[in-house]
């Protein structure tokens, strides 16, 4: 990397006019004042002001609001509110004047995120931004430029391509069952986010270390019939959307500028997962400008087999060296107990994610420990799970407050069954969009129709208020008080229209005296955001499809080997991410987490199944493992060189060990922790650690350790060498009050470790570059 660096954390803001320090006053952000990730009010007030939109953000989320130009990097752990804080920076440029509306485009990689962004900026008054799926910008400019760029109208587009596929196979003469169709479709997938072309698949795929589901030359082949049947028939694919969009701003200038030219500033959620296509279009989007902001999370890359890799983000200083740096760990989502379970996993991990973990700190009060369950059989362990969900829902959980989380979608089948003779309704996780069921869209254009002419329909006679409206509407629609019996297409509809109803109360609570005319505008307003409403319904779903999601109440079901990690993981990288995918399960908890393993899959099977690895040392009579060597991030801002307007941070005096009591040099607050009474500060206060100088203390220690053959915290514990890259010592005396710096230690690694934190080489003590 290279560029200065400068850290700044927000430990004391700028001095009042009269000399005394601005505090800011933790209350307004910590420990319950920072409204949580998703917990916002579900119809607020739009703030009056620019200042207003970055009421109640915490220091990060604030540095991540107002930095609004240059390259700006966004590390956003779970639960850290990491959408709140990238709407919030968006919101406030715009209402600041900063930003124009219409030259943003925030891009994500769900339609769901994409209507949860654009509800959020509706809701801060950001009206005019762009936030689509990366996808559907392309797919929209594409349907633009294409008459300029090729002529004629853009090909038809096909929903699925897996009957190509066949199509293909049967032009090869190549026989495909079932699953083999859907696994080669999706090395075809790969292949063209990855930007191979069929004659280079069988070297590439060997070169990732893919294991494919047939001969590598016979995929090779279906891809190329693939190519030609598409080409033959006139249509393109998901794929060929972004390839396209890519290959007319590659070749039309005059069109990339233009794009250009209208958007200006950009921001991507959840970075992580880009892929290098997604990553060419970005930077064609962009041209030589650096107005691009990135969110996201190495930890959480659970896509790979898709193409997505973290390595853009976790190169993102490589190739903006002067970008501002933000760490977001503090976690209102999840409980302390949550948190710590969640941090357990990842202190295992291994690899570059791994390198570059954040280690959450809750803000949350205490909760319930994890609970973890063995079973005889599958079927016990489904039926464990649902008489344990009947009685949180007779306690007074909401059903739509809690999980049902599983590694593959086989797995649903049994806890349908199980949840169904419980009698707990449900929904499945991945069904159609709210807004497109055909049940809401009925439902919507009879609560339209009552709004126009309400005063002529006799349902509405007896119908005071608003809900009763509502109700009186939808129960022509197939609405009744009581859910219909069993599951199935009459339980989903019913739980729609359901849904329509709660929304309806809510907005009446909200909204005093708001009319049915009122209620259909804010749902046409959301069926564009596509913001739904909650379904009340126990959630199943996938781990995959649970990312971004969060309940009170989550069932880990099926945590075996064999299963997490899956049986064909089979490699270090395979495995680490299975390991991923179980922390992403993990932090959707935010309250009351169960995990819970079958010995065997039907009853009298041999019980030769035991728990996932991945919970050795963090379940209940297991023995932790060795943990890892290596930093968890800790929160905090780094100022890039770019950033001309920085703060300049005054000098400080060397920092004293304070022996009694010792307390935290941010907050003030007494510590007790032996951890935090090394660092001389609480772990979730921010850090003013000079975060190149522990670089390369860390270095140095790895090469200490290994000529030693002892391991690396011997040398000196990885909080001692936070503590000192936050003190930076000038002599030895300084360097001897760090709580863990001995006179042993002092004796043998002082002059190195000064000369590190005085810029030289301890080597040659000559100046480092």
């Amino acid at each position: 990397m290279t560029g200065p660096v400068t850290l700044v954390a927000f430990v004391r803001p700028q001095a009042l006019p009269c000399g005394q320090p601005a505090h800011l006053s933790r209350a307004t952000w910590q420990h319950g004042g920072v409204t949580a990730a998703t917990h916002s009010t579900l119809f607020p007030r739009v703030p009056d002001s620019a200042d207003a939109v970055l009421e109640g953000l915490d220091p990060e989320q604030r540095a991540v609001a107002t930095a609004l130009h240059g390259p700006v990097c966004v590390l956003a752990g779970a639960g850290t509110g990491k959408t709140r804080a990238i709407t919030h920076r968006i919101a406030y440029g715009v209402r600041a004047g900063i930003l124009q509306p219409s030259s943003v485009l925030a891009v994500t990689f769900t339609n769901r995120a994409a209507g949860e962004m654009r509800g959020r900026l509706r809701q801060l008054g950001a009206v005019g931004v762009q936030a689509r799926t990366f996808h559907s910008a392309a797919l929209r400019q594409l349907q633009y430029f294409w008459p300029k760029a090729v002529g004629g109208s853009l090909p038809r587009l096909v929903d699925r391509k897996i009957q190509l596929v066949a199509d293909a196979a049967a032009a090869c003469r190549i026989r495909l069952d079932r699953g083999e169709l859907r696994d080669v479709t999706a090395e075809i997938e790969w292949s063209k986010v990855t930007q191979t072309v069929p004659a280079d698949y069988t070297a590439a795929a060997a070169k990732s270390g893919r294991e494919a589901p047939r001969d590598p030359a016979e995929i090779a082949q279906l891809y190329a019939a693939y190519e030609d049947l598409k080409r033959e028939r006139s249509v393109i694919d998901f794929e060929d959307v972004l390839l396209l969009t890519v290959a007319v701003l590659q070749d039309r200038h005059d069109i990339a500028e233009q794009v250009r030219a209208q958007y200006q500033h950009f921001v991507v959620d959840e970075y992580q997962d880009v892929s290098p296509l997604q990553q060419r279009l970005l930077e064609l989007w962009l041209g030589d400008r650096e107005n691009l902001c990135v969110v996201g999370d190495a930890s959480q890359t659970i896509y790979s087999f898709t193409g997505a890799t973290p390595d853009h983000l976790l190169d993102f200083r490589v190739r903006h060296p002067g970008a501002t740096v933000v760490k977001l760990v503090r976690d209102y989502r999840s409980t302390p107990q949550v948190v710590r379970l969640a941090n357990g996993l990842l202190a295992q991990a291994k690899g570059r994610a791994a390198d570059h973990r954040l280690e959450l700190v809750s803000q949350r009060p205490a909760g319930p420990e994890p609970v973890f369950t063995e079973y005889t059989d599958e079927p016990a362990e489904a039926e464990g799970a649902a008489r344990r969900i009947r009685e949180l829902i007779a306690s007074g959980v909401p059903a739509s407050e809690i999980a049902v989380l599983f590694r593959t979608n086989s797995q649903s089948e049994t806890y349908e069954q199980a949840l169904a003779d419980a009698g707990v309704p449900y929904q499945l996780r991945g069904a159609e969009r709210f807004f497109d069921r055909p049940e809401v869209r009925n439902a919507i254009n009879a609560l339209r129709a009552a709004a126009r002419f309400g005063g002529n329909d006799s349902l509405l006679d007896d119908a005071p208020d608003l809900p009763s409206q509502v109700r009186a509407v939808l129960s022509g629609k197939g609405w009744t008080p009581q859910p219909p019996a069993g599951s199935g297409a009459v339980r989903e509809s019913w739980e729609s229209l359901a849904a329509l109803v709660h929304l309806a109360q809510d907005f009446a609570a909200a909204r005093a005296g708001a009319t049915l005319a009122d209620l259909v505008v804010e749902l046409d307003e959301r069926a564009g955001a596509q913001h739904a409403p909650t379904v009340q319904g126990v959630t199943l779903a996938s781990l995959h499809a649970a990312k971004g999601l969060e309940w009170d109440v989550v069932f880990l079901v099926g945590v075996a080997e064999g299963m997490m990690p899956i049986t064909y993981a089979k490699t270090d990288e395979q495995i680490e991410e299975e390991r991923r995918l179980l922390y992403v399960g993990v932090t959707r908890a935010r309250e009351h987490l169960h995990l819970s393993w079958a010995l065997s899959r039907s009853p009298g099977g041999r019980p030769n199944r035991r728990p996932s690895r991945f919970l050795t040392g963090l379940r209940p009579g297991s023995q932790a493992g060795a943990g890892r060597a290596g930093v968890a991030g800790a929160g905090g801002v780094e100022r890039g060189s770019w950033t001309a307007a920085a703060p300049a941070v005054p000098e400080q005096a060397p920092r004293r060990r304070q022996r009694t009591p010792a307390r935290c040099r941010v907050c003030g607050r007494t510590l007790t922790d032996g951890g935090e009474m090394k660092l001389m500060r609480c772990e979730d206060c921010p850090s003013d650690m000079d975060e190149g100088l522990y670089e390369r203390l860390r270095d140095w220690r790895g090469e200490q350790a290994r000529r030693s053959g002892q391991p690396a915290f011997c040398v000196f514990t990885d909080k001692t060498l936070i503590a000192i890259a936050e003190a930076v010592p000038d002599d030895e005396h300084e360097l001897a009050r760090i709580p863990g710096v001995g006179m042993r230690k002092l004796r043998r690694y002082g002059s190195d470790v000064l000369a590190l934190c005085a810029g030289r080489d301890p080597a040659d003590g000559q100046d480092q570059d």
